[in-house]
């Protein structure tokens, strides 16, 4: 056989190997599973939703799309006041959960030892039990004539609170305050568990060198402990922040109707008045509301990569 002949029947050098071809391909593979759910249960829903927020019509006559998007302006303009009340409450709780999750965190990560699991597992344990249930349990610790509201009153907390808006003469039920307290419990594991894996994560070699350079703690504190746990404090908050601005459970069982955020408000519109148009425009209002305050907010806080 000449040499031309074997060269042609030998592959070219460059030429993949077909089980390198294969290998090449088994992530997409792999990946396949995921972007199929969020076509189907994610992207197709909000293409629906978006076509409904631009139909008129009635329930009765039918739904057709006529491209109205004045519906938008008119939901804003009408529900602007529970929009604003959402991300007062949602911050308010957010803040709250910060305050009290972090120096929790903060033990669990150096000073717990081997109670360490301990208190993770009371951390994560309010997940075994229904949101609505801790919500409900909720509106019994804060009942009228209860401890807690006997507790605060004897203490003039109460006046005090009144004085400032957030609860109505000797009761905490059907408040602002009840309804921040609900969504600070109920939201405070999402804080504490980015939190505790972002501190956990920090080399405690790095506190006994700044106790060697003669730092004090609050020093090391600041220098050292704050910035190295930022990724957990954005992740936190986000992870806080934007369940609790959609949140109608807790204004629902603790709350009035002067309470009533823009999640009770799209949950009433959906099944309730049958508005669907005006229902799925507040549904995109909040979305884009959360999307910008959520895009500003990690541009603000140094994190751009996570955008």
């Amino acid at each position: 056989m000449t040499t031309s002949a074997l060269a042609e029947q030998s592959p070219a050098p460059d030429a993949p190997h077909p089980a390198a071809r294969r290998t090449k391909r088994v992530p997409y593979w792999l990946l396949l599973p995921g972007i199929l759910w969020l076509l189907v249960f994610f992207a197709a829903p909000l293409v629906y939703q978006a076509s409904t927020s631009v139909q008129t019509g009635s329930l009765e006559e039918g739904f057709e799309v006529t491209w109205h998007v004045a519906t938008y302006w008119d939901a804003l303009s009408e529900y602007y006041p529970q929009f604003l009340r959402s991300v007062a409450y949602a911050t308010t709780a957010t803040a709250l959960c910060l305050i009290l999750g972090y120096p929790l965190a903060y033990l669990i990560a150096f000073r717990a030892g081997r109670w360490r699991n301990v208190l993770m597992v009371l951390v994560i344990a309010p997940f075994f039990t229904s949101f609505l249930i801790r919500t409900l349990a909720w509106k019994t610790i804060l009942s009228d004539g209860g401890p807690v509201v006997s507790a605060l009153d004897s203490l003039h907390v109460l006046a005090l609170t009144d004085v400032l808006g957030v609860t109505e003469g000797h009761r905490v039920l059907a408040t602002p305050l009840a309804v921040v307290c609900g969504l600070t419990y109920n939201f405070l594991p999402f804080m504490i568990l980015p939190l505790y894996t972002s501190l956990e994560r920090i080399d405690g070699r790095l506190h006994e060198a700044a106790g060697d350079l003669y730092a004090r703690p609050v020093t090391t504190f600041r220098k050292v402990t704050l910035p190295l746990s930022m990724p957990g404090v954005v992740a936190g908050t986000l992870l806080t922040f934007i369940p609790a601005t959609g949140d109608y459970i807790n204004a629902e069982l603790l709350g009035s109707t002067d309470q009533k955020m823009i999640g009770n408000v799209i949950q009433s519109q959906f099944l309730r008045v049958l508005d669907y148009p005006a229902a799925a425009a507040l549904s995109f209002i909040l979305m884009a509301a959360i999307l910008a305050m959520v895009t500003l907010y990690i541009r603000k806080s140094g994190t751009e990569d996570l955008v």
